[in-house]
């Protein structure tokens, strides 16, 4: 993010633990959810709050996977660099 000048406007730290109802919440409001699980993506349309695309969201312990990041109507949980290029540059 440092590297090509972008700026965060609002930081919430990972001990928050949130959990399904908010992961919910943030499919519901998203327009395209983009998920890294290591080097596999997977793309969901936002605006729905499915068991597949919340359960996507979420980690081994329930909370909601680091690092998550909206860019918009976009949201993008878990690293993948490619994805943040294509998404966020």
């Amino acid at each position: 993010m440092d590297a090509h000048s972008i700026a965060v406007k609002d930081k919430q730290s990972a001990s928050a633990k949130l959990g399904r109802s908010d992961a919910a919440l943030l499919a519901r409001n998203a327009a395209k959810i983009v998920v890294a699980k290591g080097k596999k993506l997977t793309e969901f349309k936002g605006g729905k709050a499915s068991a597949e695309v919340v359960d996507a969201l979420l980690g081994p312990t329930g909370n909601l996977r680091a690092p998550a990041l909206r860019a918009g109507k976009t949201l993008l949980i878990g690293f993948n660099e490619e994805a943040y290029e294509r998404e966020l540059l």
